[in-house]
């Protein structure tokens, strides 16, 4: 009964055009497809001490220290400026920048090494 299973949606799918997965029992090779690696989603929990570095495909938000007077720092961008913004109980704090600049956020110090419409690559390091 497998084999017939699996010979049944081996030919739908050739029918249909759509892609197939390995189906138990199939010929090695026969109707698999290859999926693409996932980009690596940068570590963010790496940056809680405010030492990291960063490439960002999209916005993000993580905690970080409160030795910094902040709790969380948020980062987006666009392919002019990166904007880094802390929070914490009663405080805010923000700081805009472009590619090759360097600013701080209480006590983060942000580098921005490059910059494009689709990526952002920063270095977070403690300036106090």
């Amino acid at each position: 009964m497998p084999v017939m299973i699996a010979a049944s949606v081996l030919l739908a799918t050739a029918l249909t055009g759509l892609p197939s997965s390995p189906v138990p029992g199939a010929a090695a090779g026969a109707g698999t497809s290859v999926v693409p690696a996932a980009a690596t989603a940068p570590n963010l929990r790496a940056c809680h001490d405010g030492r990291c570095s960063l490439t960002l495909r999209k916005s993000v938000s993580f905690r970080v220290s409160s030795r910094f007077g902040i709790t969380r720092l948020a980062i987006s961008f666009t392919s002019h400026s990166v904007r880094v913004k802390g929070t914490g109980p009663g405080v805010s704090s923000q700081a805009l920048l472009g590619e090759g600049t360097t600013g701080s956020v209480n006590g983060i110090g942000v580098r921005v090494l490059s910059l494009s419409s689709g990526k952002a690559v920063l270095r977070l390091t403690p300036v106090r």
